[in-house]
């Protein structure tokens, strides 16, 4: 059975309504400043960053975002019996509220949906952090401990979990075809899978507005839509 691979990224959620984050109308192209909210060290050092992190999320469109038509198209693909992993940059959950199985999501950066205190390592459901800083909290401390709370996702400034990076070089290292969906393919390491992929015979297939550094190694490079291109793309490859 032909094992595919999908790669996915910001852009594939944008019709959820949950803005990239580099594209020319993306969250730090228009808010340089933003990046210090997610970044570890200002967090980690300073209240007023928390503060200001905590009511980005509040504000923020992740939560209240729905699956689009790309994130149904694949957990169709796997429901029809294909064999199936999506590897995925987004934080957002849209994969697995769309219908994909949890263990065939692997979240390369997290879950935007838990929050993870960083003593004690206790998790929690980011809707409860949320709702005590809608309550009035700047910057809610973890119940366990006292700690400092964070999203449940990889700051700028954090390495990759190695066990989860090390499964999804031996995913795109077993892969037949490779999708890399929504993705400008330049941040490492995750950026990398898609070279690792095709060095190791997958076919490589790239869906993205925007070239990226590893067009020239595809088997294939697609600039339609996202929401018509790979719905039609899982189609052909039934």
């Amino acid at each position: 059975m032909t094992m595919v691979a999908i790669l996915s990224g910001a852009g594939i959620s944008t019709d959820s309504g949950i803005p990239d984050y580099r594209g020319p109308n993306g969250m730090w192209t228009r808010d340089p400043e933003a990046e210090r909210l997610v970044t570890y060290g200002p967090y980690m050092a300073d209240p007023e960053v928390r503060r200001l992190s905590w009511r980005m999320r509040l504000d923020g469109e992740v939560l209240a975002a729905e699956p689009n038509v790309a994130h149904r198209a694949i957990a169709a693909f796997e429901k029809s019996g294909h064999a199936l992993r999506v590897i995925t940059q987004n934080i957002d959950g849209l994969h697995q509220a769309a219908g994909v199985s949890e263990r065939k999501v692997l979240e390369l950066h997290g879950s935007a949906r838990a929050v993870v205190c960083t003593a004690c390592h206790a998790r929690s459901p980011m809707a409860e952090a949320l709702a005590r800083v809608q309550a009035g909290e700047d910057d809610p401390a973890c119940r366990a401990c006292g700690g400092i709370l964070k999203a449940a996702t990889v700051m700028f400034g954090e390495r990759l979990d190695p066990v989860v990076l090390g499964n999804a070089m031996s995913i795109a290292k077993a892969a037949d075809v490779f999708l890399a969906v929504g993705s400008s393919l330049q941040v490492q390491p995750a950026a990398s899978l898609a070279g690792i992929a095709a060095e190791h015979g997958a076919r490589l297939i790239i869906v993205n507005a925007e070239p990226t550094p590893y067009d020239p190694v595809a088997t294939e490079v697609v600039r339609e839509p996202i929401g018509t291109a790979l719905p039609a793309l899982l189609d052909r490859l039934r």
